[in-house]
């Protein structure tokens, strides 16, 4: 099997990561990493993802491959097209095309979740599972959907677990009431506990030593999020029965914390559902990038 080397971009809301990526279409790792600030529209996003690839092919000692490009929001891979995105400045965009012409190497262009959800398959906690929902937990919520040995996609639009109903009634940006992540997502625990106590945190993790500590309100606040998140948890059991829940992201970190309680939630929810094991996901942060040198790297063995 063929070793290439590519580079690696995750376009987030804030902040743009890179990596200079090697390895093979079953394992990569990364060697070299940049960053940027994230710019609120969308030319001066392409000349930081430029900026980004050049950077990184200059610290390479080989010929870059291919690049791997992965954002959040409604992605057609097929095509690589950003279709939709909230908060992020495109609409209709074709990264691939645009970012090949203007690169001079093929780009594959991908959607964030999913190619973490293909890199936790490939070489992660998902690596033994042909049916399973990689669910990355932060600023929003959504599954990578891995249906007998491949994660679907739906042109785009499936795995939008954070906008699920699951009864609360708290209206969401998203224009739904009763989603999952207005609950369970790392941002509205900390929204939430700081609209209960009149206390500022910086994020989830700060509620989640709270927790540990026992205090009340911080308890209450995860409570909620656990609860949503295994409701959501079981509407996947329902329709897809997949064998296993991989948890991703940022609340992830909590490890116990986040499991226990959620496996003890999903035990009193389950009636006839197989019921899905829970794991923690095993690549982090790095997840995003890594699965992006992954489509880069099947663009070129395609």
């Amino acid at each position: 099997m063929a070793r290439r080397h590519v580079v690696a971009v995750d376009i987030g809301g804030t902040e743009t990561k890179a990596a200079l990526v090697s390895g093979t279409s079953e394992s990569v790792a990364a060697e070299k990493h940049a960053r940027r600030a994230t710019p609120g529209e969308l030319a001066p996003l392409l000349d930081v993802i430029a900026e980004l690839v050049d950077e990184l092919s200059n610290a390479s000692e080989h010929e870059i491959d291919a690049v791997g490009i992965v954002a959040p929001g409604i992605v057609d891979e097929a095509n690589g097209v950003g279709v939709y995105t909230t908060n992020l400045p495109w609409s209709q965009f074709p990264f691939s095309a645009v970012m090949t012409e203007r690169l001079g190497v093929p780009v594959a262009f991908g959607h964030d979740v999913r190619a973490a959800g293909l890199a936790e398959c490939r070489m992660g906690a998902a690596k033994d599972l042909r049916n399973a929902v990689i669910m990355p937990i932060g600023t929003g919520i959504a599954g990578a959907l891995l249906l007998d040995g491949r994660i679907y996609s739906g042109e785009g639009f499936a795995g939008e677990i954070g906008h699920v109903n699951v009864g609360h009634g708290v209206p969401c940006a998203c224009g739904q009431i009763g989603c999952v992540e207005t609950m369970a997502s790392s941002a509205a625990i900390a929204r939430r506990y700081t609209a209960r106590t009149g206390t500022p945190v910086k994020g989830a993790a700060e509620v989640a030593l709270r927790v540990r500590d026992g205090e009340q309100d911080a308890v209450a606040v995860w409570h909620e999020a656990v609860d949503a998140l295994a409701r959501g948890i079981l509407v996947l059991a329902t329709l897809l029965g997949p064998e296993a829940v991989v948890l991703g992201g940022g609340l992830a970190l909590a490890g116990d914390l986040l499991v226990d309680p959620l496996r003890e939630r999903l035990d009193g929810l389950i009636a006839f559902q197989r019921r899905p094991e829970l794991r923690l996901a095993a690549l982090g942060d790095e997840a995003g990038f890594l699965g992006a040198a992954l489509l880069a790297i099947d663009t070129l063995e395609a």
